[in-house]
């Protein structure tokens, strides 16, 4: 049994080559600003190990000679590695790993790596390794490295080295290998003043300059250790050597303290010498992780969630390595959410529609920064509209992939390892991503309250996006309805007829029903907003009341396609063949990857009613049951209770659940009808980068959308939290593995809105505060709640 301690940490004992990149994965340490994975400090990317830091928002643009024609990616840039740190016995070997016996233990109430180990060199000396290793919550561009070396049966001199190296590659990614990999060039290395260590490197496309600076120091029993220093560099790298003397049981400790800038900092004047004067002037690793730790301490405060299951643990880790990747520090880098986290390279460190499923988890814990990542998206709003231009349309078109700059960063071309053919990329035409901007954008007003957010920025990426749709959309005389063309829905397997020549599918229902909520909500926004702030936006967006109109009848009139009483995930859905599942199960024992496997034997997944996960069911985790019928009855559909329960029946055996997004929309869509099936696919879920159960992927980056869903189906799903019409919906639906649940929430400018869930009630209550008091609906009653007061309700 588990000790509750063990539910705040994160442990491996020993050393797995094989499990290596996802140990480095899953123990990165980061602070918003930067995250450096988990990697020992004496390892090199070898195929075994891969260390990496990535700062949010630092992209190169490079192109690469693929098949004849120039392909261009941006890419999120593996930093200059601040970690090498080994040791030797004086005219011994350098360790370099493996460790004869090593013991990982990541402390997720701390923020702490800490790596016990056991290293022996070749003439049979053993040392005994301590190394703890943060990246400052409390001073964001601060990384540092402890490290406690015990002889255990030498004496001697022992030499130390360390280094700064910046002739790093992007090289995590192994389908990646063919493209361009090298994005630093060596600007600056060597000595600085007091002893320092100084790198600086420059990316070209766009041009940053990234500056490090080391400081390392020896000391026994917090007493400086005399030592003596050489340094040596060489064209992106310094390194250099401390000699000091050694006595056998009697530990001599080495503290690495980094500060990292950039010349695209806030406030940002000379890199390299804003980054001698932070390491110059930082404490002590003890007081840098005194101070670290109180911060993590607030931000667990504002996190609170119990639940009495054995899965806690590593939904705290889901909720760490958000916190890492975005922070406060991340507020004012004008950086989105990449799926991936800042973890590794997968997906090139782009902005997806991931944070679709982060930010409603950030909209009730922290407001703040949901607003920053609304706030990326507004500053990309030109570039949105310039796409939606260039595509014939009006309004604003957001990219499937964003990076630095808003423009569409999907690949055109993408390898399939089975088969080895490079193959054309479609996925930008997921149109989609602008209605999770929309949705996005209504969710977090929903939950503050924020018309200043609404009138400032919100209400025009609300009205363009509408815009957009309501361009796409095309009357269709022969149905007496509206349809959008070309489009990808979220299941990406699909993205051509197999009887057309050209790309993209039609009415997508996801997409479809999406859109008609997004015009409806822009129409409301206006409503919201002070009557000048609303005259001024008509003015300046040129909306009349004819595309106003417009708007009502698209949004009542677009088609949403149907087959045998289900939704159909797009028109024509009903003409494609079943696929031989149980040939293809039989053998191929993971078909994740599907289309891959399809691919390599010479077709196509585009044939078939195969999904790699969840699409048209991607509406009942938008939305209640009951609004998706409301939605359906406004375009005009009759839609029954039992919609719900056939769609869900048609859809799962047909999804390989490719993505890790599809276990967390089924265990939310599954909650209404099958709770026992729900919680097996939240436990998936959970288990999926901690487990790597896509195979390799979570060695690349975490799989940042799905960790914040998991905490989400605790948040909202299972206690059936809504958030509209100006209250919060309560509907409990807790699986039978799940007895009590609280949280503590962050709603309409309370800090302290505490709901409690379990078999017989459900208790809501509020801290004290001159707040105004709240409206809770619970299963058709509605009451209010004033600050200071408990209110306990009985199911």
């Amino acid at each position: 049994m588990r000790s509750p301690a063990e539910d705040w940490q994160l442990a491996y004992e020993g050393f797995d080559p094989a499990a290596e990149g996802v140990r480095e994965t899953l123990c990165a340490v980061g602070n918003g600003y930067l995250v450096t994975r988990g990697a020992a400090p004496e390892s090199t990317a070898d195929g075994v190990h891969y260390p990496g830091t990535y700062l949010a928002g630092c992209y190169d643009r490079t192109a690469t000679a693929v098949g004849g024609r120039q392909v261009e990616n941006e890419d999120l840039v593996n930093c200059p590695n601040w970690l090498p740190l080994t040791f030797r016995p004086a005219g011994g070997t350098w360790f370099t790993g493996p460790p004869a016996a090593q013991r990982l233990v990541l402390d997720l109430r701390r923020g702490v790596l800490t790596r016990h180990a056991l290293v022996e060199d070749g003439d049979g000396r053993r040392t005994r390794l301590v190394q703890r290793r943060i990246a400052s919550q409390a001073r964001p561009h601060l990384v540092a490295l402890e490290t406690e070396l015990l002889p255990e049966n030498w004496s001697g001199p022992l030499e130390v080295r360390s280094a700064l190296d910046g002739t790093v590659t992007n090289s995590g990614v192994a389908r990646y290998h063919g493209l361009t990999r090298h994005h630093l060039h060596p600007v600056e290395q060597g000595a600085g003043p007091d002893g320092l260590l100084l790198l600086e490197v420059a990316t070209a496309d766009p041009p940053r300059r990234i500056a490090l600076a080391a400081r390392t120091r020896a000391h026994r029993a917090g007493a400086p250790v005399p030592a003596v220093t050489a340094v040596h560099t060489g064209p992106g790298r310094a390194a250099q050597i401390l000699t000091v003397g050694a006595e056998q049981g009697v530990p001599v400790t080495v503290e690495k303290t980094v500060a990292v800038c950039t010349d695209r900092d806030p406030d940002a004047g000379d890199p390299l010498h804003a980054a001698t004067v932070l390491a110059a002037s930082a404490g002590d690793f003890g007081q840098l992780a005194d101070e670290h730790a109180l911060r993590w301490a607030e931000l667990w405060r504002r996190c609170r969630i119990e639940a009495d299951f054995d899965g806690i643990g590593t939904l705290r880790l889901h909720l760490f390595h958000l916190l890492q990747t975005y922070s406060e520090h991340s507020v004012g880098l004008d950086v989105g959410i990449p799926a991936r986290g800042l973890h590794g390279e997968a997906y090139r460190g782009h902005v997806f529609w991931d944070e679709l499923f982060v930010l409603q988890l950030l909209d009730l814990r922290f407001p703040e920064l949901a607003r920053a990542v609304l706030d990326y998206r507004h500053r990309r709003l030109g570039a949105a509209r310039s796409a939606a231009r260039e595509a014939g349309l009006r309004g604003a078109m957001y990219p499937w992939q964003s990076g630095s700059e808003g423009r569409e960063e999907s690949q055109r071309l993408h390898l399939n390892p089975m088969s080895g053919r490079w193959l054309p990329d479609h996925s930008h035409l997921q149109r989609h991503v602008g209605s999770a901007v929309a949705y996005n954008v209504w969710q977090y007003y929903q939950a503050t309250g924020d018309r200043g957010f609404l009138a400032d920025t919100g209400a025009e990426m609300l009205l363009e996006i509408a815009r957009f749709w309501s361009s796409a959309a095309e009357w269709n005389p022969a149905r007496e309805r509206y349809s959008i063309r070309g489009v990808l829905g979220p299941d990406e397997y699909h993205d051509a007829y197999p009887w057309a020549d050209r790309p993209g599918l039609d009415d997508n229902a996801y997409t479809n029903v999406l859109a008609s909520w997004v015009l409806a909500r822009g129409l409301d926004a206006l409503d919201a907003l002070p009557g000048r702030r609303r005259d001024e936006l008509l003015e300046r967006l040129d909306l009349d009341r004819a595309e106003r109109d417009r708007w009502q009848e698209v949004g009542r009139r677009l088609h949403v396609p149907f087959h045998d009483g289900v939704l159909s995930q797009f028109e024509g859905y009903e003409r494609l063949a079943e696929l031989d599942w149980e040939r293809y199960r039989r053998h191929y024992p993971d078909l994740r990857r599907l289309d891959r496997i399809l691919e390599a034997e010479g077709d196509t997944v585009n044939r078939y009613k195969a999904s790699k996960q969840a699409d048209a069911l991607m509406l009942f985790q938008l939305f209640s049951a009951r609004e998706v019928r409301g939605l359906l009855r406004r375009l005009g559909y009759p839609a029954g209770e039992e919609l719900l329960r056939r769609t869900v029946r048609h859809y799962l055996p047909r999804t390989v659940h490719g993505s890790t997004l599809s276990a967390v929309v089924h265990a939310w869509v599954l909650t209404r009808s099958d709770r026992r099936a729900s919680w097996r696919f939240f436990r998936d879920a959970l288990a999926a980068d901690r487990e790597d159960l896509q195979g390799g992927t979570t060695a690349e980056g975490i799989h940042l959308g799905a960790m914040a869903g998991t905490v989400d189906l605790l948040q909202r799903c299972y206690t059936g939290l809504e958030i509209r019409e100006d209250a919060l919906w309560l509907d409990p639906r807790l699986p039978s593995a799940l007895g009590r649940l609280e949280l503590d929430l962050h709603y309409r400018g309370h800090r302290g809105v505490t709901v409690a869930v379990d078999r017989r009630t459900v208790t809501v209550s509020l801290r004290e505060g001159r707040e105004e008091p709240i409206r809770v609906r619970l299963r058709g009653s509605c009451f209010t709640v004033h600050p200071g007061e408990r209110r306990v309700l009985s199911l």
